[in-house]
């Protein structure tokens, strides 16, 4: 018992001693109904500097206040200014109604105020006033690099009040309003906001910057994704320094949204600070929960600015002891002799480990060094991407390296199904064809370049995708009339889907309001033509240079001739000879014009051969040069005639470049309607292709079609190859090689690549182009396209392997009649000799009065004795006289030979006697 009342005498002796040696300086504060976490704050940052530090305590005097009342507020504080020894120094407060009255009193009096919250009205020249809320141009200069970083073609500003537009300020300096598309728009008063919003998903911009207070922000967003601009496509950046305490998981949402923030939830500062509130809560037996992620920022700037300003004042203190005394207001006190050392003091002061960074002021009493963090909302969680730092207005110090940061995007993109727009169009996408009982269902509809591409990069980044088909069939181009676009490019805008896929070419025109991944596969123009039908097999098409009409003359022509020469012949004088020229007085003539001499005449004249006897008679011999005459100009015309009939087909109008094209008139030529084909021929600087444009443009009908299949089924109906299309070289070698009667003409006449398009600014576009060129190094693009263009085309015509490509030559086809005909022309000289070795061997049978077998023997064995060159006028019957006169014929023929031999040799000296 004794020992308890020494205890308690010696802790009342500490405490009278602490009462009466130390100086108690007084603090005020002002803090509205709302603010119980920044009072929180404020009071047990005091309590807790007051443990641990002696020389100098610190009571505090707290007042509530109404924020938006300036009569009571100002009586508050001047109550605080002259209750007892006066005050150091005022916090506070935060409402910007009551702000300046307070700010007033303070100046008029010199007592040093240190505010919370930003004051963009009154300025701080020559006033004890300082404000930890960091400096609104550097700020505003911070979320402009953020800005800048997020490399933004276009966006949207909302704000809520014009104090927003201040903070603003620099990102508006940012706008070029001749290249960058940004809207600027203010929030209407009440809370619904769906015009502005819907009026931003009219148009292109798929980033918004959005500046309202920190409470209305989940709502403002909820409103925005009933209107669909809160998925993938968008992103949201955040200039409330309180975002970052939001729970975001209750819009379920997929959108790239970025908050800034300078509050560090992993201080060391703040994690004690928040174990004290809860101590201390605890001993008044209340519970405050309270996370490091959820401390608002003038809850930190708070805890900070009590910190900064305590050190400050006991370092201060011990210089020069500081003595307050109580202020009126009514004019009748003097101004407080330490208040503008302490404010002076303040403003040259550093703090370098605040939980919202380095603390130090300006001479105007604005805070000019903070650390801002850059975060994002994933997964719910607010991960830091980045830091800002004043010294450094221009620079962003990122936490992630790019690797990282592909990974976060990847990510993001295997939680949505991605949504692949598309068109029919083979070989990219075609309607796949489903087996007997099959119903196809999904992606299993469709087939082609586009589905395996796509495939080979959602295995790559392992996401899933459906495809979808654009509602007009068109790749996308920009009508002046409705100010809109169509197709492929107008679901990206609408955000009907989050890729576009097919033969879709980059062009600067599309490059403007959508972006698009490295290409997967380079092309050029060049012109699809036809080769021109293929001509019937004609082996007689020798008989064509004349009309049958002229062949019919000719041949009667021929045989009437010839039976008239015949007439002629035997009436002309001239004609008849003497058959025996040694006997001087004949006793008969003969006339060798017989029909058959006749008729070979005139066959050699007509052939160009001749013949072995002639004419020589006045009169037959005129007619005979007639028809001489005649068989001139006939051959001569044939021959010509031949000529050009055989090479007729090179005779065809061709082209083989755009040059050619232009050049001529005869041959019409066009494009896709609204293509990029067209658009490159409309806005080209090039002579040529300006004039095939002008061209193009000019004539009528109309050389343009709806698509490729269009195009390629006029040039293959148009008549005498009198229609060239201008497309992509990609679809031309598939078209060539599904019909063989097509070609592609030239050279490619630009150079320009397929895309995967995608919304402005899309998150993942780098990851998109990581896996094409993964692809393309892994020669899995060559792959498909071989697949698609060489295995699995629909041939319609297919080449002959066996036709030569050169058109130069004469093919067996165009002269094979000839053959055919010398064929059953000796085929019939053959049975006309035959008919006349039967009818000699019924003739022998009669003479020598034999059988007609043994007549037909006797000469088939003479007939093939081919080595007998004599041949007796009666045939020898006899067996033995036939052998010896083989004999005899044998050894004449050798006797000849060898005879022939020695003439040769110079061996006429010798005698020969073996015979």
């Amino acid at each position: 018992m004794a020992m308890d009342t020494w205890r308690i005498r010696i802790i009342f002796f500490v405490a009278c001693f602490d009462l009466c040696w130390t100086q108690h300086l007084t603090i005020g504060a002002l803090f509205s109904g709302n603010e119980q976490e920044t009072e929180l704050a404020f009071k047990y940052a005091v309590q807790r500097y007051n443990m641990v530090n002696t020389g100098i305590k610190f009571k505090t005097n707290i007042q509530r206040i109404v924020s938006d009342d300036p009569f009571a507020t100002s009586k508050i504080v001047c109550n605080m200014t002259a209750d007892g020894d006066g005050v150091v120094a005022i916090f506070g407060p935060s409402s910007s109604k009551v702000g300046p009255m307070v700010q007033s009193i303070c100046s008029t009096l010199e007592i040093p105020q240190v505010q919370i919250s930003w004051n963009p009205s009154t300025p701080f020249n020559h006033q004890p006033i300082l404000n930890i809320h960091p400096d609104q141009d550097l700020l505003s200069c911070g979320i402009a690099t953020v800005v800048k970083h997020l490399d933004w073609s276009s966006y949207a500003i909302i704000y809520q009040t014009n104090e927003g537009l201040v903070r603003l300020q620099e990102i508006l300096k940012l706008v070029n309003v001749d290249d960058e598309p940004v809207m600027v728009r203010q929030l209407g008063e009440g809370n619904d906001h769906r015009s502005v919003l819907k009026e931003i998903k009219n148009t292109t911009i798929s980033q918004i910057i959005l500046d309202c207070e920190t409470e209305d922000i989940i709502d403002i967003l909820r409103q925005a994704k009933e209107v669909n601009l809160l998925d993938v496509f968008h992103s949201i950046l955040l200039t409330s320094l309180d975002a970052h305490t939001l729970d975001f998981n209750i819009l379920e949402t997929n959108a790239n949204i970025t908050v800034v923030r300078i509050v560090n939830p992993q201080s060391q500062v703040l994690e004690n600070s928040i174990l004290d509130w809860k101590q201390g809560e605890m001993y008044h037996q209340r519970y405050h929960e309270i996370s490091a992620d959820k401390i608002k920022t003038e809850t930190a700037l708070m805890n900070d600015a009590i910190y900064f300003f305590l050190s400050a004042l006991k370092e201060l203190h011990e210089s020069e002891p500081i003595a307050t005394k109580p202020l009126l207001c009514d004019g009748s006190s003097k101004k407080w002799e330490d208040g503008f050392r302490v404010s002076k003091f303040l403003k040259i002061k550093y703090m370098e480990d605040g939980i919202t960074g380095p603390i130090k002021f300006s001479d105007e009493g604005k805070r000019v060094d903070f650390t801002m963090q850059v975060a994002e909302i994933i997964n719910g969680r607010v991960e830091k991407t980045a830091y800002w730092y004043p010294s450094k207005p221009d620079e962003l110090s990122f936490t992630r390296n790019a690797s990282q940061l592909m990974q976060q995007i990847v990510e993001n993109l295997q939680k949505t199904t991605v949504i692949v727009s598309s068109r029919i169009g083979p070989p990219y996408l075609r309607n796949a064809e489903a087996r007997q009982g099959e119903v196809l269902m999904g992606n299993d509809r469709y087939e082609g370049f586009s589905m395996d591409l796509i495939a080979s990069i959602a295995k790559e980044l392992n996401f899933t995708f459906r495809f979808e088909l654009t509602e007009d069939h068109k790749y996308g181009n920009y009508d002046p009339k409705t100010k809109s676009w169509n197709g492929l490019i107008k679901d990206l805008l609408d955000r009907k889907a989050h890729l576009a896929i097919c033969d879709l070419t980059i062009t600067h025109e599309r490059r403007e309001v959508v972006d698009f991944s490295m290409p997967f596969m380079t092309l050029g123009v060049s012109i699809l033509y036809s080769k021109g039908k293929q001509q019937d097999e004609n082996k007689f098409a020798f008989m064509d240079p004349f009309d049958l009409e002229v062949w019919v003359y000719t041949s009667t022509l021929y045989l009437g001739l010839s039976i008239l020469l015949y007439f002629i012949a035997r009436m002309a004088p001239g004609d008849w000879e003497n058959p025996h020229p040694c006997n001087q007085n004949p006793g008969e003539l003969e006339n060798i014009w017989n029909l058959k001499n006749c008729t070979w005449i005139t066959l050699g004249s007509i052939m160009t051969q001749g013949c072995d006897i002639l004419p020589k008679g006045i009169s037959t011999r005129m007619g005979v040069s007639m028809w001489w005459f005649f068989s001139l100009i006939m051959t001569s015309s044939y021959t010509a005639n031949l000529a050009a009939f055989l090479t007729m087909d090179r005779m065809a109008p061709t082209i083989d470049s755009a040059d050619a094209l232009v050049k001529q008139t005869k041959i019409k030529y066009g494009t896709v309607e609204g293509g990029s084909t067209q658009t490159f021929f409309r806005e080209s600087n090039f002579s040529t292709y300006q004039r095939m444009w002008t061209q193009m443009s000019s004539t009528r009908p109309s050389v343009f079609e709806k698509n490729n299949g269009e195009g390629v089924k006029r040039v293959l109906t148009t008549k005498n190859q009198l229609y060239a299309f201008l497309m992509e070289s990609s679809s031309i070698e598939y078209e060539v090689e599904k019909n063989c009667n097509l070609k592609q003409v030239g050279n490619r006449l630009d150079s320009k690549g397929y895309g995967i398009a995608m919304p402005m600014n899309s998150p993942y576009r780098s990851a998109i182009n990581k896996a094409v060129l993964k692809l393309q190094e892994e020669g899995t693009l060559n792959e498909l396209k071989n697949r698609w263009w060489k295995k699995k085309v629909p041939v319609e015509v297919p080449c002959d392997k066996n036709i030569k490509s050169s058109g130069a030559d004469l093919a067996l086809d165009n002269v094979g009649g000839v053959f055919i005909v010398l064929g059953i022309g000796i085929c019939i000289a053959f049975g006309f000799a035959f008919l006349e070795f039967l009818w000699n061997v019924r003739k022998v049978a009669l003479q020598e009065h034999i059988g007609y077998w043994d007549a037909f023997v006797v000469e088939c064995k003479f007939a093939v004795r081919v080595w007998v060159t004599k041949k007796q006028v009666k045939p020898d019957l006899s067996s033995d006289s036939d052998s010896s006169r083989d004999n005899s014929e044998s050894k004449t023929v050798a006797h000849k030979v060898l005879k022939g031999a020695g003439s040769f040799l110079h061996l006429d000296d010798f005698e020969i006697s073996m015979f």
